[in-house]
């Protein structure tokens, strides 16, 4: 028999998400943040196929740092990164998108330890089946176990441990205070003193004209990008938004140290949903926050993940962004 019919496949994608998952989130989210003062909708929901090519292209402008320079200090510390875990056997990833800054950490792990595994968990099964074939490919050696799942569904990692989970592109910026609270509270619960590890990338805080053009480009591809939402509401919503009628707005919050994107009604308009069922008023010049990006100083990250239980031991920066491992104790 041909060796290759016999051997066990390397890729493997399971869905933790039940049907209809996304869908009715989707519902309850829009429910909830069209009534409420001020409006707002969660980031998750630009992200359609559209909205993650114009992403794509986000990261590609002159104004947009932040993928650079953790590309940057990624090929700078990954060596260094994977002598501090050198056990390794699963590197797991939460929010991979397209895992193209994982090949530097891969490459690390696999020259210097133990890694046989890959774990990406993203909510798009598209996504993780391009990359994961594509790993796979690339890295004879090694298994990648993709999940479909969120981030307030089951972050349980697959495979065995010891782990190093990988939450990268300063997402954790994307959680307000609660939710950053809860997200790392329910990560250290996954993760088991003197074996696993947590890497986590965030943006730091620097001077505000630099970080709202980063945010509001010359070419106006995050004006479309923050407009996509609107897209998205229409097509799965049965919503009737004129995305003309609403202006891109990027700001900084000083007090709670995060920019934040809007969208500026230009007019006093009424929005109606068909599923759910419901009427959005929008006054002329009402702001609708689609998203919070929240940058960090080391101190104060420092502290919030004392709080959830994990100690930092070793921290990196460079051009303005973070990148730390951290110990659950």
């Amino acid at each position: 028999m041909n060796a290759s019919n016999t051997a066990q496949p390397r890729f493997s994608l399971s869905h933790r998400l039940p049907p209809g998952h996304l869908a009715d989130a989707l519902r309850a989210d829009a429910l909830k943040g069209l009534t409420s003062v001020p409006k707002t909708l969660p980031p998750k929901w630009f992200y359609d196929a559209r909205g993650s090519e114009l992403f794509e292209r986000i990261t590609e402008l002159p104004e947009y740092y932040p993928t650079r320079a953790e590309q940057r200090l990624l090929q700078r510390c990954a060596g260094e990164v994977a002598q501090l875990a050198p056990h390794t056997a699963t590197l797991v990833e939460l929010g991979s998108g397209s895992s193209r800054k994982t090949r530097l950490l891969l490459d690390a792990l696999l020259a210097h330890g133990a890694l046989a595994r890959y774990a990406p968990l993203d909510v798009s099964p598209d996504a993780l089946a391009e990359a994961g074939q594509a790993l796979c490919r690339d890295y004879p050696s090694l298994e990648v176990s993709a999940v479909v799942t969120d981030y307030e569904a089951d972050l349980t990692p697959p495979g065995s441990g010891p782990y190093l989970v990988a939450f990268l592109g300063g997402t954790l910026g994307n959680l307000d205070v609660a939710e950053r609270r809860a997200f790392c509270a329910s990560l250290r619960r996954l993760l088991t003193p003197g074996r696993d590890a947590l890497l986590l990338g965030v943006d730091l805080v620097k001077d505000p004209d630099v970080l709202v053009r980063a945010y509001d480009d010359s070419r106006g591809v995050t004006a479309e990008f923050n407009k996509n939402v609107l897209h998205v509401l229409n097509r799965e919503l049965g919503a009737d938004f004129d995305p003309d009628a609403f202006d891109h707005r990027a700001r900084w919050n000083a007090e709670r140290s995060r920019v934040e994107m809007w969208l500026r009604s230009r007019v006093a308009q009424r929005v109606v949903l068909t599923d759910p069922p419901l009427r959005a008023e929008f006054e002329r010049g009402e702001g609708m926050r689609t998203e919070i990006s929240v940058k960090f100083s080391r101190e104060g990250l420092t502290g919030e993940l004392a709080a959830a239980g994990f100690e930092v031991r070793q921290w990196w920066q460079g051009d303005g962004f973070g990148l730390l491992l951290a110990d659950p104790f």
